[in-house]
């Protein structure tokens, strides 16, 4: 399976290649639609082979051209419905934050939004635990893992390459989520994702990083 990376600088978007379309998983912040839709159109998905965007969980540096997509390519939207109030309403869940910077940045993120008046919308589609994407030509289950948000999933290919949001990341080295609306939900993620036969994590959020890295993960 072609997998691209499309790295924003502070958040990840994933192009897959699923048949003879494609399906992008997350989308980055409003700001960065030029980039995205110049590396669309670039890799052959833009205009008409993006057959769906798979949304790992309502924050918006992951949903933010979300409503780009569909307005001008009439691409369909996936989640869980767990986030939608995220997306539909602007309702922010009280959250764990860690470390100390996180919390500045959050609430640097919150009056920007605020500013900003975010665009609200409701998926097309609502992802459920255990679902396949065969149908979107992509081998590939979806798997609910709440903890970062109540609607927070994974992606995970046949072939074990992992895209788990901000479930995990890699800003620094391999770890946990920095912003946690349920601890103890999160762990449970953690442990499951971790007895799934993975090859490769893409996390939302820095470098991609091996099985053996993903392991040494404790919540």
């Amino acid at each position: 399976m072609k997998i691209e990376t499309i790295d924003f600088g502070m958040v990840n978007a994933f192009l897959l290649q699923a048949g003879e379309g494609f399906v992008l998983i997350d989308s980055g912040l409003p700001r960065h639609w030029p980039m995205l839709e110049q590396r669309l159109a670039a890799a052959g998905a833009l205009p008409d082979k993006l057959k769906l965007v798979i949304i790992t969980h309502g924050d918006r540096d992951h949903t933010g051209n979300c409503l780009n997509l569909r307005r001008q390519y009439r691409t369909p939207i996936a989640m869980h419905p767990g986030d939608v109030p995220l997306v539909r309403d602007g309702l922010q869940p009280k959250r764990e934050i860690r470390p100390l910077i996180f919390k500045i940045l959050y609430a640097v993120m919150k009056l920007l939004r605020k500013h900003q008046g975010a665009e609200s919308f409701s998926p097309d589609l609502l992802l459920a635990d255990s679902q396949r994407l065969d149908q979107y030509g992509l081998a590939a289950t979806v798997m609910h893992i709440p903890g970062h948000t109540k609607g927070s999933i994974a992606v995970i290919t046949d072939d074990g390459e992992l895209f788990p949001g901000d479930t995990v990341t890699n800003r620094r080295r391999p770890d946990f989520a920095s912003f946690i609306e349920d601890r103890a939900e999160l762990k449970n993620s953690v442990i499951r994702l971790q007895g799934l036969n993975v090859k490769t994590v893409y996390p939302g959020h820095g470098r991609q990083f091996s099985r053996e890295e993903f392991l040494k993960i404790k919540v």
